[in-house]
């Protein structure tokens, strides 16, 4: 654990890791102020569709587009100064939103609002991609493991922040749609800022350090031919394209747990003491998931040097298996809250792991396209997960078989990891030995 605590404050005395922890926090304490908008306009605003299969689809419409722009955001931040893509992705996702907010101040028509919200979203991808592959320019690879636990980590932390600040602020300012338009440009805010902590990088700072001559963006053919060479590397770095399944397969328990925590919260769940139900306490289940996500960045790093990768992301998988189905055993919002707080520590846990293999193994020239894969492969998963519950859920949420299910599943992704962590060197005790070609000072 002192280990984990020496690199931590090696990383934080470095400059350049600072600045882009910094573009993290600015863009993800927008989202979660942007997220908790789009939520309480559309999936708890009486005056527009919420049936279960209607918030499926918005979300599909929401992330399944960008399965589509992926390869051009994987070239692009292959091809081009990932600084560049960073800067100005921020500003574009600050002006989108402020026309967002126009359009909500205008009365919130559901076609260009939505479609405003996808261009965001769209946008979205391009940071999140950037700011992983950017990572290990500012961090060396016996750092990552410690990287990602408080990166990434704390960007979902505040991000949840977010959320808590919008619904505070939607208890000052107007209920309805021109509430949600204030809310909207103090997300557009934090995005600027993004953009310019992102801007003081000098422009080679991130990356790419080579120009590989199948990233190119001239023609559909060249798009395809050059995700096709990144899905080739990341089948021979084996260990990292099983890591990115992992994620991706524990994703589709994500969408059909937020599925049913949708209808619980909107259905099915009374208020408890301090813990409510509605939109309000669905804030609080995003504020849980947050702490648990913390408590992952706390713990991980000592973990693994303690016990061993394998073990720890097994271990993650098999609580998250034991703690879902307490959701129906015990439908009170308190216990829901306290299995947020579980779940958000394994699932953050696991990422934490994977990320950090990701960047380790995988060339920095193809990182751009590898991680814009992880990100198609999340969204997929996410929204299939999204569908299951949206038709296999009652309208109170509850459901053993559905439960039972995901527990089931996540057991079986714990034996599958236990067999493949072995196979290809996930089993060791550390993950502190450095590889050849580390960029960070």
């Amino acid at each position: 654990m002192n280990g984990a605590w020496r690199e931590l404050g090696g990383l934080l005395r470095r400059r350049e890791f600072r600045r882009l922890f910094g573009v993290r926090l600015a863009g993800q304490f927008g989202d979660g102020v942007f997220q908790a908008a789009l939520a309480g306009s559309v999936l708890f605003n009486p005056d527009r569709q919420t049936e279960p299969v209607a918030i499926a689809l918005g979300f599909a419409v929401l992330l399944l587009p960008y399965s589509a722009l992926g390869p051009f955001t994987g070239i692009l931040l292959d091809r081009y100064p990932r600084r560049n893509v960073l800067l100005w992705a921020n500003v574009v996702r600050a002006a989108v939103l402020v026309g967002v907010s126009g359009v909500l101040w205008a009365g919130g028509r559901t076609g260009p609002f939505l479609l405003l919200a996808l261009v965001a979203v769209a946008v979205n991808r391009f940071i999140l991609g950037g700011l992983s592959a950017g990572l290990p320019h500012v961090a060396n690879d016996r750092e990552l493991v410690t990287a990602n636990a408080l990166s990434p980590t704390a960007g979902t932390v505040v991000l949840t922040l977010g959320v808590g600040v919008a619904v505070g602020l939607r208890s000052l300012v107007d209920a309805g749609d021109l509430g949600y338009a204030v809310i909207v440009l103090v997300s557009a805010a934090a995005y600027l800022l993004s953009g310019a902590l992102a801007g003081r990088f000098a422009v080679s700072a991130l990356g790419p350090d080579r120009d590989d001559p199948t990233a190119r963006l001239d023609t559909v053919r060249s798009v395809v031919a050059g995700m096709a060479a990144g899905a080739r590397h990341l089948a021979e770095r084996r260990a990292a394209g099983y890591g990115l399944l992992t994620v991706g397969l524990g994703r589709i328990g994500f969408g059909v747990t937020t599925m049913a925590l949708l209808l619980l919260y909107r259905n099915t769940l009374e208020r408890t003491g301090l813990f409510p139900s509605g939109d309000t306490g669905l804030g609080q289940v995003v504020l849980a998931t947050g702490l648990g996500a913390f408590l992952a960045a706390v713990v991980t790093p000592g973990a693994v040097r303690l016990i061993s990768r394998r073990t720890w992301m097994v271990s993650l998988l098999v609580v998250a298996a034991v703690a879902w189905p307490v959701v129906v055993a015990v439908p009170r919002t308190p216990a829901v809250v306290a299995v947020a707080v579980v779940t958000g520590l394994a699932a953050q846990g696991v990422k934490i792991l994977v990320d950090a293999g990701v960047q380790s193994e995988v060339d920095d020239e193809y990182r751009g396209r590898v991680f814009a894969l992880y990100d198609m492969l999340f969204n997929v998963c996410v929204v299939s997960g999204l569908l299951i519950g949206a038709f296999g859920l009652p309208d109170s949420g509850r459901s053993w078989p559905v439960f039972l299910g995901v527990g089931a599943g996540h057991l079986l992704l714990a034996g599958w990891v236990a067999r493949w962590t072995v196979r290809h060197g996930w089993s060791e005790v550390s993950v502190t030995t450095p590889r050849v070609g580390s960029h960070a000072p």
